[in-house]
């Protein structure tokens, strides 16, 4: 039999063939990986002049990661931005700037403050500071420029987070509309907008926390000490532990506890509470989340608890 032939038999046997040419299996985490990647590389080419949202939690930890691949060894096309509330913990601040250093970066920071300061918002005393990013986040926009804002929402961290596209399209007062919303039919996104419109883009939407988890311990990543279990001193107040600080003090008949505790998400520290934990490493983190049955936000977050409808009102405004 002449060498033709030989082939032409070999790629007719259906074993030999698959054998030769059987795909590789892709994981859960690779398919979530490839789409946030192409979403990434769709706000690149689509948008004139967009910002990634970073801050330094575990969230946007992933989206820098993911952006490394898809960009580098090129630098980013877009700078690093962080709408700084005053009240984040010292630890994710000194993250951020250290994590934007090592990546050679650009980092903008906006800061709460200065809005406070020039009166484009009013701060109520006892009030978390979380709204109040909304006119600094909108603020920024408009100076710079920015016709995108890439951020790390997820719809399984919240009920308002459920209802949003990819590709979450904002009116020219930075509002959502969730009935004003674009179809995104077959992973196709409409980043088209007029002036003074803009788009948030939530590459990491089909996520869930535990997604989050098992990527940062498959890449390796580092990430804030306040997410792994350690004591801190605590009170117990409206439900929730809220750590001791020099912006929260025990209110009278309030008990000061040192417990082990972590925080499954990092913000607002007047309005943060962490979870009762001995996970002191990302595997034990991963099994602890594998069993929980309340959402981050749920179980952490005080001002999403002052109404059913606190974070989509808060969205509406102009929130992440």
């Amino acid at each position: 039999m002449n060498s033709i032939a030989q082939h032409c038999k070999a790629a007719s046997n259906p074993v030999h063939h698959a054998a030769r040419v059987s795909p590789q299996r892709l994981s859960q985490l690779d398919v979530l990986e490839s789409e946030s990647i192409h979403i990434l590389r769709e706000v690149a080419a689509e948008c004139s002049n967009p910002a990634l949202l970073f801050s330094g939690g575990k969230d946007s930890i992933v989206l820098l990661r993911l952006a490394e691949k898809a960009f580098r060894p090129s630098q980013f096309p877009f700078p690093l931005l962080h709408i700084d509330t005053g009240h984040n913990f010292p630890e994710v601040i000194a993250f951020r700037d250290k994590r934007a250093q090592e990546l050679g970066e650009r980092l903008i920071v906006r800061s709460v403050e200065d809005s406070i300061a020039s009166g484009r918002v009013v701060e109520r005393p006892g009030a978390g500071r979380n709204a109040l990013q909304s006119v600094t986040l909108l603020d920024a926009i408009a100076e710079l420029g920015f016709d995108a804002c890439i951020g790390g929402a997820r719809r399984d961290e919240e009920k308002a987070r459920a209802k949003e596209r990819i590709f979450s399209f904002r009116d020219s007062f930075g509002q959502w509309d969730p009935k004003n919303q674009r179809p995104e039919l077959w992973d196709l996104y409409n980043a088209r907008v007029h002036a003074g419109e803009n788009i948030r883009v939530f590459p990491i939407s089909n996520w869930t926390e535990l997604d989050v988890w098992q990527y940062i311990a498959r890449e390796r990543l580092e990430v804030p000490s306040i997410y792994f279990a350690h004591n801190r001193e605590v009170v117990r107040r409206t439900g929730g532990l809220l750590p001791v600080s020099e912006l929260v003090r025990p209110r009278a008949g309030e008990r000061v506890e040192t417990l082990p505790v972590r925080f499954r998400t990092v913000g607002d520290m007047t309005c943060t509470c962490p979870v009762e934990s001995v996970a002191a490493t990302v595997e034990e983190i991963i099994a602890e989340t594998q069993t929980t049955r309340i959402t981050e936000r749920g179980a952490t977050r005080m001002d999403d608890q002052t109404s059913e409808a606190s974070m989509e009102l808060r969205k509406k405004e102009g929130y992440f």
